[in-house]
């Protein structure tokens, strides 16, 4: 979970603002800014609200997704979330290399997910292997479903993910 003081700091750096221009637009002091951004104090909903506005950001409530840990093969867990994941565009699509842990056989090795076989091959990893906070950074439900009849993934993956993915492969035929 991001603390707020983060979340207004990935904000306005992300929108290119200092802190006192941040600050200047959503009619605050810099200092106060500073103070948020350091977790020394922290601002009530309304004025985060405003200085994500100002920073071209939105507020917003998103439900969490929970995940269960299911049995796979050979006594390996699989990590199974209650719905899909879904990730910006630029990072459903970004150029990725995964963590050893995920992808041991050729580390360093950088993955385009633009291509549609690359992206399956991440999906069969992070399937596979992940962990929550893994899918939560390389999964898009939304392309999961279109290549989910494609992916090379154990049976017993492929039945724990199934309840999750399954109601969005029959609807989109």
């Amino acid at each position: 979970m991001v603390e707020t003081a983060e979340l207004l700091e990935r904000a306005r750096v992300a929108a290119g603002l200092s802190q006192g221009e941040l600050a200047r637009r959503a009619g605050t002091s810099r200092p106060t800014l500073s103070a948020y951004e350091n977790g020394r104090t922290s601002p009530t909903m309304v004025t985060a609200a405003r200085l994500l506005a100002q920073a071209g950001f939105e507020l917003t409530a998103v439900r969490r997704i929970e995940f269960v840990e299911r049995s796979g093969s050979r006594g390996r867990s699989v990590w199974v979330p209650d719905r899909l994941p879904r990730l910006d565009l630029d990072l459903a699509f970004a150029k990725v290399v995964l963590p050893i842990h995920l992808n041991w056989s050729s580390p360093e090795r950088v993955f385009d997910l633009v291509s549609r076989p690359e992206r399956a091959r991440v999906n069969e990893m992070v399937l596979r292997e992940g962990r929550p906070e893994d899918i939560l950074r390389y999964i898009d439900g939304a392309l999961l479903v279109d290549l989910w009849d494609e992916l090379v993934i154990p049976a017993s993956v492929r039945a724990a993910w199934a309840p999750v993915v399954r109601p969005w492969v029959a609807s989109a035929a």
